[in-house]
């Protein structure tokens, strides 16, 4: 079972940016996509971005052109640049991978985007 811990959330102002980021105990290669869900309070997880393993890329579209999904396979790690943060980014964020239907989730970052 891999596991995975994310970092980088936190509080910022409304038009900022924050990199989240997710480190696999596993090969990140090995997992068919790995993205970042996310869950607002009151609200249902939706899915925010994902990354297959040759490097094609999805986005929600109410993040497309702000946020930025990569990953490092060489450090197992897998990012999510956020530009241009509005306050209805505010969530717990998750990374997960998946391999055919089996899929693992961290235990997320919490974002808040604030004046």
């Amino acid at each position: 079972q891999v596991q995975l811990v994310e970092s980088g959330g936190g509080l910022v102002q409304p038009g900022g940016a924050l990199r989240l980021s997710c480190a696999a105990s596993g090969s990140i290669s090995s997992f068919d996509v790995s993205g970042w869900d996310r869950q607002a309070p009151g609200k249902q997880r939706e899915l925010v971005a994902s990354i297959a393993r040759g490097g094609s890329t999805n986005y929600a579209d109410n993040v497309k052109g702000r946020f930025t999904i990569s990953s490092d396979n060489a450090k197992n790690l897998v990012y999510l640049q956020m530009n241009s943060l509005k306050p209805e980014d505010t969530a717990v964020y998750y990374c997960y991978v998946r391999r055919w239907s089996q899929f693992s989730w961290g235990q997320g970052t919490q974002v808040t985007v604030s004046s």
